[in-house]
């Protein structure tokens, strides 16, 4: 056991302290209703005593299926308050995708939003092995209805019974170059998140905060900073265009996390020109790179509102591009991933873990207080990821000499083609850059000349047509002949994961089909 002297405060009992800190003040607002602090403090107290009656061991691990609500982001609360560990489920991923997760994971609970995910949720309580308890939020048919049952246990104060070695979290990434793994982290691990992007990312200081992408990822990491700030977390339960502009300007909001797919809808929407969206002070962007030309695009139109965040499942944040980062005149900073966070330790190291030169090709390598703990029954992976005291990302990037990190790629997406490594970030980088391209991914296609051939897959700005040669000779241009792609493909849309990555598994898979052997 570790000393709990040198412990963070569990996230669960930090959400307590801030809830208790401003009672009458609205905490979480949605279409239709909403809910105080005090309020989500009784709730929580009231499904805590529902959850404490089953009598699960600590650590057992609860799995969430839900839309973006207050109410069952209160029950992951609950849940950790009582000793019990969270696994949210995507709520855009496939049946089969969901049962692997709640199997691989031996959750033996599972709670179900029955207003969006009533039927999914029938599958798999019926599907899933070692279920021992299934609640819903409202009636479905099955289960027990966690709203009635918590309304039936009359008042509970919360009370925090977990300690920094109890497991808080088993998040699984986002499966885009292999199968999906589950991140473990303890309250030890956990606890200091919110603090990281409190000190680094420019939250405002009364949040009015939008969560549009799914609170079961990255937008639920900013729901505590929120409330550790006394604002407030309007939530929508998905992406609708003229309902993000239409809350933006009602509630003044300051403040969202959106992926660079959602700001190009938003961007090419004739609503955007007709809405008031002065109140916004920052928007949060991550998951994939952003089209420099379509951020240009935004800072003229939204405003210099505009921060990437970078991270990943095994280690979130890890560095931050601020707004003022975000400068038209030097749109090279644009295809930066930020300067690392206070809170991390980071360096781009070679295959021996040595450090690289300023400006040289390495892996960024991280070590911070929330790192994960280790891949849930994947101890060779465990092993190969966080070795030499560092959190191995698996991203390959360059320094400059103030520390902005450029990401070059994914270590497993790099093409060998003619003897010359290529990364594909670097040639999207370019494409990305042309008017007439929407989004652009780079694969590497099986080729009896080259190995592999550096390949494009553009989908084109509507009503642009952009020509296979004029694209090939940009980047002939830019990069060199190496760089430049062989052919080029057009699509009418890239295949999305569901945290809105490009899916180059996917993407690889058509171009790899009847080959020996499979990249990635």
């Amino acid at each position: 056991m570790s000393d709990p002297l040198y412990a963070f405060p569990t996230v669960c009992a930090q959400t307590l302290r801030a809830l208790a800190r401003y009672p009458q003040r609205t905490a979480f607002s949605w279409p239709g209703g909403s809910i105080t602090y005090q309020g989500a403090t009784d709730l929580i107290g009231r499904i805590q005593k529902v959850f404490m009656q089953i009598g699960l061991q600590p650590g057992t691990r609860v799995a969430f299926l839900t839309a973006n609500r207050a109410d069952t982001w209160c029950a992951g609360v609950a849940a950790q308050l009582s000793r019990l560990s969270i696994t949210w489920l995507h709520p855009l991923g496939s049946l089969d995708d969901q049962l692997f997760q709640i199997e691989d994971s031996e959750a033996e609970m599972l709670v179900i939003d029955a207003d969006a995910f009533r039927d999914r949720g029938g599958d798999l309580a019926a599907r899933a092995s070692g279920l021992k308890a299934v609640f819903t939020l409202g009636a479905a048919g099955y289960g027990v209805d966690l709203l009635a049952a918590a309304d039936a246990a009359g008042t509970a104060s919360p009370r925090n019974f977990a300690g920094p070695d109890d497991i808080a979290t088993l998040n699984y990434t986002g499966g885009t170059t292999g199968k999906s793994k589950g991140a473990l982290r303890t309250h030890r691990e956990y606890g200091g998140f919110a603090n990281a992007i409190l000190a680094d990312f420019e939250i405002p200081d009364t949040p009015s905060y939008l969560t549009v992408a799914p609170i079961s990822h990255v937008a639920g990491t900013k729901v505590l900073p929120t409330l550790m700030r006394g604002g407030t977390v309007h939530m929508l339960k998905g992406f609708d265009p003229e309902a993000v502009f239409r809350t933006i300007a009602r509630e003044r909001i300051n403040f969202t996390l959106l992926v660079p797919t959602m700001i190009y809808v938003l961007l090419d929407h004739p609503a955007l020109e007709k809405n008031d969206l002065s109140s916004l002070e920052l928007l949060l962007y991550g998951a994939s790179a952003m089209s420099p030309s379509r951020l240009v695009e935004g800072i003229e139109r939204i405003g210099p509102v505009f921060s990437q965040l970078y991270g990943q499942t095994e280690c979130y944040p890890v560095s931050v591009l601020r707004k003022r980062d975000h400068d038209p005149k030097t749109p090279e900073m644009f295809t930066s991933c930020g300067f690392p966070i206070a809170a991390c330790e980071v360096k781009v190291l070679d295959d021996n873990d040595e450090e690289v030169a300023t400006g040289e090709a390495g892996e960024i390598c991280v070590r911070a207080p929330h790192v994960m703990a280790e891949y849930w029954k994947r101890p060779e992976q465990t092993t190969e990821t966080l070795k030499n005291g560092w959190l191995h990302t698996g991203d390959i990037a360059r320094a400059d000499e103030r520390g902005y990190m450029f990401i070059l790629d994914r270590k497993k997406d790099m093409i060998v083609t003619g003897g010359f490594n290529i990364f594909p970030r670097e040639v999207e980088d370019v494409l990305s850059q042309h008017p007439d391209v929407a989004m652009v991914a780079v694969v590497g296609v099986p080729d009896d000349k080259w190995g592999e051939a550096v390949t494009a897959v553009v989908v084109a700005r509507e009503g642009a047509r952009p020509t296979e040669q004029e694209l090939i000779a940009l980047v002939k241009a830019r990069k060199g002949a190496a760089h430049a792609p062989k052919h080029i493909k057009f699509v009418t849309e890239l295949p999305m994961t569901g945290v809105g990555k490009v899916d180059k598994k996917v993407l690889k898979a058509g171009f790899w089909a009847g080959r020996d052997r499979m990249v990635g």
